[in-house]
């Protein structure tokens, strides 16, 4: 914010609209690699600061991202790891990703643990893990 040129713009929050540019261009990077292949890049967000400012960066980011992973301090303050909202975390276009059969018995899954809260899910979740040696034993599960 201090350090971009200043457009006389000003998003909600304080932040110079110029601000955002440098940061977006990098992120994009990801998607524009020569001869194919690809780039992860990993970025953290901190969110319900109460920092206006801190909420306008995350709302211009959020929807640039292949996948949203979000963890819960409750979880982590009862020491249940890893500390995922299970519920709230999602890859985007997993139908590109994931064969029919998978994307169902992910429904499925989905579907059980949404009523659930947090503890709920990640528990289930870990003990239906346990008691399977891989992801396609873990998913045949989703039968039973």
């Amino acid at each position: 914010n201090t350090v971009a040129p200043s457009s006389g713009k000003v998003l909600s929050g304080g932040v110079e609209a110029n601000a955002m540019q440098k940061p977006k261009q990098f992120f994009g990077a990801a998607r524009k690699i020569e001869n194919g292949g690809s780039l992860t890049i990993l970025a953290t967000a901190l969110i319900d600061t109460g920092s206006r400012m801190d909420e306008v960066i995350f709302e211009e980011f959020k929807g640039t991202g292949n996948m949203e992973l979000q963890l819960d301090r409750k979880l982590a303050n009862k020491r249940i790891f890893p500390a995922i909202d299970i519920t709230s975390s999602s890859t985007r276009r997993d139908d590109l990703l994931l064969e029919k059969e998978t994307l169902g018995k992910m429904w499925v899954l989905r579907n059980h643990i949404g009523g659930m809260n947090t503890d709920e899910a990640m528990n289930f979740l870990m003990n239906q893990m346990r008691g399977t040696k891989n992801n396609v034993e873990f998913l045949a599960t989703m039968n039973k």
